[in-house]
């Protein structure tokens, strides 16, 4: 099974992807969302968002994390299915967390084989059932554990015959802002890339980003590993938001999560004021038959919602709309609910 659904979908060779995105400064990423950009919603940015040479889409996806410690496991097959991506969505880097590295191991060898152009490793998510395995923000605290985790990645890409890269994705630090000294132990390891979210697991996303802690993170990067692109993230909430912040800190890439939500044009660069609602209501169902196309029955279709929730809003009528769009289970019932909407409604 593994085998087969490996060569079945994954077939372009490597490339040195952050080589070549270093030339496209500064570069956009979609961040890592759990239960948000699985294989469905990254086809709909990939359509509708057209950028550079490639299929469409920003200049480098994240996939949903991964948990390490099930991919090791006999019940990987579950998760390979969220690890599924199409060719128009490269490039695009796997997500993984674990704080074992005897499990990272492993992970790194079954993602590397997947044919992904990049692996990172999650050491920021401030979610406690995540924490309290000794992975995502918890690694913030266990510098030493957290280096381990990524030679234990590394190690295992080199197992598999394959030379991906791994980057980490971290915050500025845990209770309070450590950035000075966290920071510098994994530019020790000179990674390729180092995105940081310029708050600590403490504020969650509860409190502004603290952006001229890039710029910090970008000065360390010029001390200790001039190679490493720093990517920032938080509160990004255009590409011409963006591309003032990377100017205002040094940054190399941009990371954009939340924005993107009910918008799949923002990476075009498309004003979400200008996208009609009959069109974004075309998305939404769009979106809705793709993701009951690729997962079916194997992930809840509760997850749409928060989807149908951003795609429905800005015109008269639109609340009404979402309430019944929360009744739905299944792409025939959203049909059938939006059938019976007005096609043109009025903006407000």
């Amino acid at each position: 099974m593994f085998s087969l659904f490996r060569n079945k979908i994954y077939t372009q060779k490597e490339g040195n992807l952050w080589e070549s995105l270093r030339h496209r400064r500064p570069f956009f990423a979609l961040a890592p969302m759990a239960d948000a950009t699985d294989n469905a919603f990254r086809e709909m940015i990939a359509r509708k968002s057209r950028m550079g040479e490639r299929g469409g889409g920003p200049d480098v996806m994240w996939t949903e994390f991964v948990s390490c410690d099930g991919l090791a496991s006999a019940g990987r097959e579950i998760l390979l299915h969220d690890l599924a991506y199409t060719e128009r969505q490269r490039p695009i880097v796997a997500q993984i967390f674990g704080g074992k590295p005897d499990t990272c191991f492993e992970a790194g060898r079954i993602v590397a084989e997947l044919g992904f152009d990049g692996i990172d490793i999650n050491m920021g998510c401030p979610e406690d059932k995540i924490v309290k395995q000794g992975a995502g923000a918890d690694l913030i605290c266990d510098p030493a554990r957290a280096k381990d985790v990524v030679r234990a990645v590394r190690e295992g890409v080199l197992a598999s015959g394959k030379t991906t890269p791994v980057s980490v994705k971290t915050r500025i630090g845990f209770h309070t802002d450590t950035l000075d000294e966290w920071i510098p132990e994994l530019l020790s390891l000179q990674l390729p890339a180092l995105t940081v979210h310029a708050r600590t697991r403490k504020e969650m996303s509860l409190v502004p980003a603290e952006w001229n802690r890039i710029s910090r993170a970008v000065a360390l990067r010029d001390m200790y590993a001039p190679k490493t692109l720093i990517i920032g993230n938080g509160d990004v909430i255009s590409l011409v938001d963006g591309k003032q912040k990377a100017k205002e800190t040094g940054a190399d890439g941009v990371m954009i999560g939340r924005a993107v939500f009910g918008n799949p044009w923002l990476f075009g660069g498309r004003e979400i004021a200008d996208i009609s609602p009959k069109e974004k209501i075309d998305a939404l169902l769009e979106h809705t038959c793709l993701y009951e196309e690729m997962f079916g029955e194997r992930k809840n279709f509760a997850i749409m919602k928060k989807h149908y929730s951003a795609y429905v809003r800005g015109w008269s009528g639109a609340k009404e709309l979402r309430v019944k769009l929360m009744e739905a289970e299944n792409y025939a019932d959203v049909m059938r609910i939006v059938r019976g909407h007005d096609p043109e409604p009025t903006r407000k």
